[in-house]
C-alpha cells in the first residue's frame, strides 16, 4: 500500500501557467536580419516551447503582437488568469515603453525578459531596457535558446 503524498512530504504541485509575450516585428522572426535574429520562425519557436511546457505538465500560452496597447492588455489579462510566470520579448518596445513596464509591475507577476540578440553589443539607443530593473533576470545573446532557458528557469524555480 502506498503512503499518501502528504505523508510522503510531497505536496502535490498546482500546474505552472506560463505567458510568452512577443513584442513588435517578433513576427517576422526567420525573414528579418537573420545575421542578427536568427533564421527560425516565430512559430516554429513556439512549438518548441509548447512541447517543453506539456512534457513538464505546464500550460503555455505564447501571445505576440505589433501594438504596445494589446500588449498591456494581455499582460492585465494575466493577472486575472493567476499566471504563474511571464517571460517577455519586448522588442524595439524594450527602450521605450514605459507604459508595458507599468503593466508588468502593476500585476506583480514574476517575469523573465529575453533577447534574441545581445543588446549591449549593438547601437547604443538599444542598449537600455526599461524592463531590467523590474525583471527576475534578463538572458540575451543566446538567439532563440533565450526562451528556453528562460522557460526552464520558469518551470523549476520556486
Amino acid at each position: 500500500m502506498s503512503k499518501p503524498k502528504r505523508a510522503l512530504g510531497l505536496r502535490s504541485r498546482t500546474p505552472r501557467r506560463i505567458l510568452i509575450i512577443h513584442g513588435p516585428n517578433l513576427d517576422m522572426l526567420g525573414a528579418r536580419e537573420p545575421s542578427i535574429y536568427g533564421k527560425e520562425s516565430l512559430a516554429r519557436i513556439n512549438e518548441r516551447l509548447t512541447r517543453v511546457a506539456k512534457r513538464e505538465g505546464a500550460a503555455l500560452e505564447t501571445f505576440q503582437s505589433n501594438h504596445e496597447g494589446a500588449l498591456i492588455e494581455r499582460v492585465h489579462r494575466a493577472k486575472k488568469q493567476r499566471i504563474s510566470w511571464i517571460i517577455v520579448n519586448p522588442g524595439g518596445l524594450t527602450h521605450t515603453s514605459v507604459a508595458l513596464r507599468d503593466a508588468l509591475a502593476a500585476v506583480a507577476i514574476p517575469f523573465l525578459e529575453v533577447h534574441l540578440s545581445n543588446i549591449y553589443s549593438r547601437e547604443p539607443f538599444r542598449r537600455h531596457s526599461y524592463f531590467s530593473d523590474l525583471a527576475v533576470g534578463t538572458i540575451c545573446g543566446l538567439g532563440s535558446r533565450a526562451y528556453e532557458f528562460a522557460l526552464q528557469f520558469a518551470l523549476h524555480s520556486n
